[in-house]
C-alpha cells in the first residue's frame, strides 16, 4: 500500500513578522510531536504547490487571502486540510461565524475518538455554520463554568471534492501550555483550596506556571490522598495521531512511524535522588536497598556532597552521577548562568565524573521561560527533570504529561526547540510524613502505561535513611512497577534511546510491508508501527493497540 504524502503549510515570512512583535508562534510545536513519532512530512511554504500531497496541515498562514483562495482550490479538488484552530482567512468564505471567545476547559471526544474522558483545553475558537456547507460535527467543547451549549471539537467541512478537518481547540498551544506554562514564571502560582500545596510562598518554582484546575482535574485515593490525575498534553498528542492515521486510511494510504520504546521494552520507569544534606549513611542505604533491587538510578548531587568512596560506589553499581542545581536563597544559591556552570564544574570534580548530562534544580525552583534550558544547552546537559511538583496536594500528571520531549522557547528566540530533554517527575518521598503515601502509585502507573511515558519517581537519599516508611515506598514502587512490565533506566538511558530515534528517518514501505529507513544504528531494535485495514492480518508479524487502532508491528535492527 502505498504511503501517504503530507505536507505542513508553515507561513515563515508571516512568522518572522509575528516574531518581531513578540507574539508567540506555540503551534510551532506539532514539528515536535511529528518528529518524536519520526513521522515523514514535508515542510510546505505557501507559495508552493499543494497538490502533490494527500494531507496538508496548516501549522500558521498570515490573514492573506491569495493563501486563502489556493488552499481552497486545493480542498475542491479533492485534497484534505488539517487545522488546529486558525483558518480565519476562510472562515467567512466557508459560511462560518465565530461563536464564544476563548476559554479554558474541556472537550468530550469519546463518540469517534479513543478518549475516555474529556480532555482539558486551554485555547478554543469554536465555529458555527451559517450557510449550507455539508459539515458534520464531532465531540463536544464545553467551558470550565458549563454554560456553552452547541460548540463542536471537530468540523469535518466538505467542500468541492476534499474536505477541511479544522479543530475548534488549539491542540498543539494547548499542549505546550499545558507542559510549560503559558507565561513565565515570575511570581508566585496559586495555592490550592484545600490547604495541601502552598505555592504562595515566595519561592519561583516550576509548578507556579501549571494550567491544570485544583478542583476539576484532581481526584483522591483511597486514603484521600490528591492527585493531578490525567497526562491530558500527551492524550492530546495521540489525539493528532488517531485523527491523521484515520485520514490517511480514508483515502486508502498507509503511514509508518517509531514506536516509543526498543523491541523488549513495554514500559520505563525512572528513579532518581537529590542528594540534599548529603549525608553519606543516607546514601549508603540508598546504594544497598537499589542493589538488592538490582535497579541503577539517576544521583542528582548538590554541595558539599558525599565522601569519595559513595561516588566510586555509586559508579561501580552503574548509577548516574547528575547535577542538582541550587537556585533556592534559603539554601546560598544564586539564579544565574555562573552559577549553574560554577555547581556543573563543581559535581565533575567532585566526583570524578566529566560525562555528566542530567539536571534536576532543587525545590524545582525556576524562573522565566528558557533560562534554564540554554544553560543546559551551553553547558552540555542533555537532560533536565525539574518539572515536577514540591507539595503534597500537586502530585501526579501536574503538567499533564510524562512523555520526554524537547521544550519550545519564547518569541525571542524565535519559537525554537530547546536541545535538552524534559523527563518530568510525578512524585516525590511516598510515605514521608508530610507528603503522600504509596495509594498513588498504582493510578500513576496506570497513566503512564496509558500512554507509553515514563514513571518518573523522585526519591531523597536523606528520606530513605531517616523515615523507614520512605524505604517502604520505594521497595513498594520498584516491585508494582516490575510486575506490571516496567524496566528501569536511568535518565541519560532515556536520553541515549531519544536521540537514537531522532535520527531515524523513514523513507517508505515496501511492497512486502517492509521499512525502508535510514539512520539506524544497528544497536538499538527499533519497533516500527503500520497501520491495518480493518478486518486485514499482519501476516505473522505481532499486532499492538494505539489510539484504539490495531498496528502491526516491524522490528529492525542492523541498518
Amino acid at each position: 500500500m502505498e504511503m501517504a504524502k503530507i505536507g505542513i503549510l508553515f507561513d515563515k515570512d508571516d512568522a518572522e513578522v509575528r516574531w518581531s512583535e513578540g507574539i508567540n508562534l506555540f503551534e510551532l510545536f506539532l514539528f515536535e510531536i511529528l518528529d518524536h513519532y519520526r513521522l515523514p512530512y514535508e515542510k510546505v511554504d505557501v507559495l508552493d504547490a499543494y497538490d502533490s500531497f494527500d494531507i496538508l496541515i496548516v501549522v500558521h498562514t498570515g490573514d492573506n487571502e491569495v493563501v486563502g483562495t489556493k488552499l481552497l482550490e486545493y480542498v475542491q479538488s479533492g485534497g484534505t486540510v488539517i487545522s488546529y484552530g486558525g483558518l480565519e482567512f476562510v472562515r467567512q468564505k466557508l459560511g462560518f461565524s465565530k461563536m464564544f471567545p476563548s476559554q479554558k476547559g474541556y472537550a468530550e471526544l469519546s463518540a469517534i475518538f479513543n478518549q475516555s474522558i474529556p480532555l482539558r483545553f486551554l485555547y478554543v475558537d469554536p465555529w458555527k455554520q451559517e450557510e449550507e456547507f455539508e459539515v458534520t460535527e464531532v465531540g463536544s467543547v464545553v467551558d470550565e463554568a458549563k454554560t456553552w451549549e452547541g460548540a463542536s471539537a471537530l468540523q469535518k467541512i466538505k467542500y468541492g471534492l476534499g474536505t477541511i478537518e479544522r479543530w475548534s481547540i488549539a491542540i498543539p498551544q494547548t499542549i505546550v501550555g499545558l507542559q510549560q506554562g503559558i507565561q513565565p514564571v515570575f511570581q508566585d502560582g496559586t495555592p490550592a483550596p484545600d490547604g495541601t500545596a502552598n505555592l504562595d510562598e515566595d519561592i519561583l518554582k516550576a509548578e507556579d506556571g501549571f494550567e491544570l484546575n485544583w478542583v476539576l482535574d484532581r481526584e483522591h485515593t483511597e486514603t484521600g490522598m490528591p492527585y493531578f490525575s490525567h497526562p491530558y498534553a500527551d492524550l492530546w498528542k495521540e489525539v493528532i495521531m488517531e485523527h491523521l492515521t484515520k485520514k490517511i486510511q480514508e483515502k486508502g494510504l498507509t503511514i509508518a512511524f517509531l514506536d516509543q520504546w526498543p523491541a523488549g521494552i513495554k514500559h520505563i520507569a525512572l528513579i532518581s535522588h537529590d542528594s540534599d544534606l548529603n549525608v553519606d549513611e543516607s546514601a549508603q542505604i540508598t546504594l544497598d536497598t537499589l542493589k538488592s533491587e538490582n535497579v541503577q538510578s539517576t544521583w542528582c548531587m548538590i554541595a558539599p556532597g558525599y565522601s569519595p568512596s559513595i561516588y566510586e560506589q555509586v559508579k561501580k553499581d552503574g548509577h548516574e552521577i547528575a547535577l542538582h542545581y541550587n537556585a533556592l536563597q534559603q539554601d546560598e544559591g544564586v539564579w544565574s548562568a555562573e552559577a549553574f556552570q560554577k555547581q556543573l564544574q563543581w559535581v565533575k570534580t567532585a566526583t570524578k565524573t566529566d560525562d555528566i548530562v542530567s539536571n534536576k534544580n532543587h525545590y524545582t525552583r525556576f524562573e522565566g521561560w528558557g533560562e534554564l534550558f540554554t544553560w543546559c544547552e551551553n553547558n552540555g546537559i542533555q537532560v533536565d527533570q525539574t518539572r515536577g511538583p514540591s507539595k503534597k496536594g500537586n502530585i501526579g500528571f501536574l503538567f499533564g504529561t510524562c512523555q520526554p520531549y524537547f521544550p519550545i522557547a519564547w518569541s525571542d528566540e524565535k519559537n525554537r526547540l530547546y536541545d535538552v530533554l524534559e523527563i518530568g517527575f510525578l512524585t516525590q518521598d511516598l510515605n514521608h510524613n508530610t507528603l503522600s503515601d504509596v495509594s498513588v502509585i498504582q493510578p500513576f502507573l496506570d497513566g503512564v502505561k496509558m500512554v507509553n511515558g515514563v514513571a518518573h519517581f523522585l526519591f531523597h537519599q536523606y528520606h530513605i535513611y531517616h523515615q523507614p516508611k520512605v524505604l517502604e515506598a520505594i521497595v513498594h514502587v520498584i516491585a508494582s512497577a516490575r510486575s506490571q512490565g516496567f524496566t528501569f533506566w536511568t535518565s541519560k538511558q532515556i536520553n541515549d534511546w531519544e536521540r537514537a530515534r531522532r535520527k531515524v528517518e523513514i523513507n517508505g514501505i515496501s511492497h512486502s510491508g517492509g521499512i525502508k529507513a535510514t539512520g539506524l544504528d544497528g544497536v538499538n531494535d527499533f519497533v516500527f508501527l503500520i497501520p491495518l485495514l480493518e478486518g486485514h492480518t499482519a501476516d505473522g508479524e505481532e499486532i499492538v493497540k494505539k489510539f484504539g487502532i490495531s498496528f502491526k508491528q516491524v522490528k529492525v535492527k542492523d541498518s
